[in-house]
């Protein structure tokens, strides 16, 4: 039994007349008899009581009817689903991604894919870059939203944000009172900071501002989450340096101060693996490279 034979069968069942049914399929009638007869024979049951006058369903060819139209509904929509697939309307999307690409970036990127394919559910891991490159290199995650560099020529890495580092400091602290730090004024502070296996890029650049303004940091304490270590400093175990976007990690007692000079250094961008060829994942990349440069 084919699809086409039910849907034979319920153009006849529904028409109640196999001229008309013949008309309504684009077929000529006496192939149509014959398909119903071959479909009767190979069920072994009659469907149809057949006179002169008139064509009437048996009671088995009602139960039928029923079933054949759920088939084909529940056929239409595989068919509606896999094309869906296979344009990335639909499917599954397993994302990582920095903590502090929560505050902005991630919200935002989420709510608008959303609302664009509600259909693709997204997976969610917050881990931390080299965390992600690994999750990435085992096909545990799909994408990162991570902190370059990367250094792998299997994977694409597609800047989204640049932004300045600021930063964080207990709100009695003597600095607090400034609005504008410099960060040679630092050069005596204790510094709370991730480990550098984590999040390599960004812990250089922090370590390369220092010496830049002529002194090392006095690491004291590391975190790996940033929500971690903005709480260390509202506890007073130090200051930390940290990208912008984490302003918004609140916490009792903590401030967070702009330094001098501002140089944008810290990037958040997205990774994949070039041969990945999923249609959600490129369009999840379409669309995060569109909504960050405004299309």
């Amino acid at each position: 039994m084919e699809l086409r034979h039910l849907h034979y069968f319920v153009a006849v069942a529904e028409e109640l007349h196999f001229g008309h049914a013949a008309e309504r399929l684009e077929i000529a009638q006496p192939p149509l008899s014959q398909q119903i007869h071959n479909l009767e024979k190979e069920l072994g049951v009659q469907l149809f009581y057949r006179t002169k006058r008139q064509v009437q369903l048996t009671e088995a060819g009602q139960i039928f009817l029923h079933q054949a139209r759920l088939t084909l509904a529940q056929a239409e929509q595989a068919v509606q689903m896999v094309r869906k697939a296979d344009k990335g309307e639909l499917g599954q999307l397993t994302l990582g991604f920095v903590g502090s690409a929560t505050s902005e970036l991630l919200p935002r990127l989420i709510r608008a894919f959303h609302q664009r394919f509600p259909e693709v559910e997204l997976q969610l891991r917050e881990l931390t870059t080299a965390q992600q490159i690994r999750a990435l290199r085992d096909r545990r995650i799909q994408l990162g939203i991570l902190r370059p560099p990367v250094a792998s020529d299997q994977l694409v890495v597609r800047t989204l944000v640049q932004e300045t580092l600021i930063l964080a400091l207990p709100e009695n602290h003597q600095l607090a009172t400034l609005d504008n730090i410099e960060v040679k004024a630092l050069a005596e502070e204790n510094f709370i900071m991730f480990p550098r296996q984590h999040g390599q890029g960004l812990y250089d650049q922090i370590i390369s501002l220092c010496q830049q303004a002529g002194f090392s940091p006095r690491i004291v304490q590391e975190a790996i989450q940033m929500q971690t270590i903005t709480g260390l400093v509202a506890a007073e175990l130090g200051i930390a340096i940290i990208p912008h976007s984490a302003r918004f990690l609140r916490h009792q007692g903590l401030v967070y101060r702009t330094l001098q000079p501002a140089i944008q250094t810290a990037e958040l961008a997205i990774a994949w693996y070039k041969d990945d060829q999923s249609p959600v994942l490129r369009n999840f990349v379409r669309h995060a490279s569109q909504l960050e440069h405004g299309a």
